[in-house]
């Protein structure tokens, strides 16, 4: 078939292609492999290292010792220590060229295989009783590796200066941009095993507050895991949620209503990251038969603000906040570098339900402009 034939008005497989080319083009370099995962010793010159833990339902890829796009029948679970290099660029990852050196990549200077997640409470105040510590669940979106999915929680864990022990939820991305109907099949089958890690992390003692975060795909996983905790009684682990984040959520606006009417109203708010001009949300709208995901939608339009009301939900225009590449598709990474004035400056505003548009220089959070 030519390529004119695949992209004619209507034709789904035109969308694929036209986002196949525009991925491309925006990012050449070849992807890394799990080459990147070998421990190296740690060096006195790195920045920083974070330890992220992994709950991943990819099956482990024992000769090369990473993690596959097959499915395994039970969760794996491991922790990994990565280092940062000098001279890191926020909101970047410094991919190793070659063998991978703490100096100057991103690297693994530690790792072990666990039984389950594993957290340790904070240190004393003066004496007093330990801290519960913490956790904020990343669950990555459509096309990604193991090894994106984990060197991105590190970047945000370090550039976001988060205090909370990071928590990887990998599923088995086939990590192809032509893999999105794989991906859909691969996120519905890590259902169940998302709906465990959030139940096991809520009800273990040494665990604080709990923040979940989903972007793309993995926004519409993390929605069907609290659909799923609503529809099986299990009110008391979604009440342990601190927040729930979904970025540029690829998700069709009628399932998204759907789920927030099992879901019901949160407190605190949930909060979407939104769009207009996310160009891979908008191939995904063209493959579903031009279906309209809530991530593209216009916080101007009153149907939507309507929804955010309804359902006390936070919707912010992230579109004035720098991309990463031609899509559009990661500015959440880009929030990085506001979010810490964007804590202070507008707290009040980030607990309450509406619909605002963000205005990265100043921070703050403003209302729809016609």
């Amino acid at each position: 078939m030519s390529a004119t034939s695949m992209v004619g008005e209507g034709k789904p497989w035109g969308a694929v292609f036209l986002l196949l080319v525009l991925l491309v083009t925006t990012g050449c370099a070849s992807r890394p492999g799990s080459q990147v995962l070998a421990v190296v010793p740690a060096s006195t010159a790195a920045t920083e290292q974070v330890t992220i833990q992994v709950a991943t339902t990819r099956e482990r890829d024992a000769p090369n010792g990473g993690y596959s796009a097959d499915r395994s029948p039970t969760l794996n679970f491991e922790r990994f220590t990565v280092s940062v290099p000098p001279g890191h660029t926020v909101t970047e990852i410094e991919w190793p060229k070659g063998a991978p050196d703490p100096r100057r990549s991103f690297a693994v200077t530690g790792r072990n295989i666990l039984p389950k997640l594993e957290f340790q409470a904070s240190s004393r105040r003066a004496g007093g009783p330990r801290r519960k510590r913490d956790v904020v669940v990343f669950v990555h979106g459509y096309n990604y590796s193991f090894e994106e999915a984990l060197f991105r929680l590190a970047q945000l864990a370090v550039d976001g200066r988060l205090t909370e022990a990071p928590v990887l939820f990998a599923w088995p991305s086939a990590a192809s941009v032509t893999g999105y109907v794989a991906d859909k099949d691969a996120v519905t089958y890590s259902r169940d095993d998302l709906v465990r890690v959030l139940t096991d992390i809520a009800n273990d003692p040494k665990v604080g507050k709990v923040t979940l975060f989903g972007h793309s795909m993995g926004a519409w996983l993390a929605a069907e895991a609290l659909r799923q905790l609503r529809l099986t009684g299990r009110d008391a682990v979604i009440e342990r949620l601190n927040g729930v984040v979904l970025a540029a959520p690829d998700i069709d606006i009628d399932v998204f209503r759907r789920q927030m009417e099992i879901i019901g109203r949160l407190d605190p708010p949930m909060t979407l990251l939104v769009s207009k001009d996310d160009r891979a949300l908008m191939a995904s709208s063209r493959i579903a038969g031009s279906r309209d995901r809530i991530g593209t939608r216009d916080v101007n339009d009153p149907r939507v603000q309507a929804l955010a009301r309804a359902h006390n939900i936070r919707l912010i225009d992230i579109s004035e906040v720098s991309a990463l590449d031609g899509t559009n598709h990661n500015r959440f990474v880009g929030l990085v570098t506001v979010f810490p004035r964007l804590q202070n400056g507008v707290r009040s505003g980030l607990a309450r339900a509406g619909a605002f548009v963000l205005e990265p220089i100043s921070a703050t959070l403003m209302p729809p402009r016609p």
